[in-house]
């Protein structure tokens, strides 16, 4: 498994060769807005509370917050993704809240946030020419409720709103959200981009992965990014948190002695300033 530098805060995982529609020029609501930021499972309810214990105050937030709480969905998780507790025993790649197995046809793509140069997910991209990608972020989840349900109505409401269209889908996994992601091409025309949601309610996490490129589009490729989610491991840990609080990722020690030396011998044959430890590596396209 390669690692290509980094990616900034705020990328998705659509490919440049992802398949895209023209249209007409159209234009969106004001209120409407589907830049992936807004999309992210970790931003989309920032005050959310732990709602297996009813807070005091009712106001209008907390009971939409409740209607879009359900049990788990009963999925099989025996061939993974899993759990770190019930993980079978693997050579992996840690990076702390997640842990992956290295594979020779995927390189993997590193999210930094910019500003607190943290890891905030990352992206494995496949195929001929790396026409597939799939993006993988973990987040804290409540103890017997599950927050996928809520979460995929919301992307769904923000990207129809923006015009462009969601629909839920049975997957091996359980319910997918198929979209089309609307954004302004050099042109004005407007462009859809399309992409596969998948989320895996586990015991107190939330692993969400986001299938672009090929692999939105074609079930051969679909199929081969399933099976790299099925191999990772998440690792909750036992610090209490708060529902859909992003898990912590960090860099695998001889991936961070590998990044410095690359630095290093960098700072040595030219004068242009460094990143940081991770050199930017090429990047996905952000659809907006």
């Amino acid at each position: 498994m390669a690692v290509f530098g980094r990616r900034k805060k705020g990328a998705d995982a659509a490919q440049d060769a992802a398949t895209s529609e023209e249209v007409e020029p159209t234009t969106p609501a004001d209120d409407a807005s589907t830049d992936v930021d807004d999309l992210d499972a970790g931003d989309l309810d920032a005050d959310a509370v732990d709602l297996d214990e009813p807070s005091a105050e009712d106001d209008e937030a907390a009971r939409r917050r409740r209607s879009k709480l359900r049990p788990r969905e009963e999925v099989d998780l025996s061939d993974g993704p899993y759990d770190s507790a019930s993980a079978p025993t693997r050579d992996e790649m840690d990076f702390g809240s997640l842990r992956l197995v290295p594979t020779a046809d995927i390189e993997l793509r590193l999210d930094v946030d910019e500003t607190s140069q943290t890891l905030t997910g990352m992206t494995a991209v496949f195929g001929e020419a790396g026409t597939s990608a799939v993006q993988l972020q973990v987040f804290a989840a409540p103890k017997t409720t599950g927050v996928w349900y809520g979460i995929r109505r919301e992307i769904a409401e923000a990207i129809v709103a923006g015009g462009g269209t969601a629909e839920e889908v049975d997957g091996p996994l359980g319910t997918e959200l198929h979209v089309r992601m609307p954004s302004q091409g050099p042109d004005g025309r407007t462009t859809f981009s399309p992409a596969r949601f998948v989320g895996v309610d586990g015991p107190r996490w939330f692993l969400r992965a986001v299938l672009s490129g090929d692999a939105a589009t074609d079930d051969g490729a679909a199929a081969r990014a399933m099976e790299f989610v099925r191999t990772v491991v998440v690792h909750r840990g036992s610090d209490p948190r708060a529902p859909r609080e992003r898990l912590e990722l960090t860099l695998p020690p001889e991936l961070m002695a590998q990044a410095q030396a690359s630095a290093q011998e960098h700072e040595q044959h030219t004068d242009a300033p460094t990143v940081g430890p991770l050199e930017r590596g090429p990047e996905i396209a952000e659809t907006r």
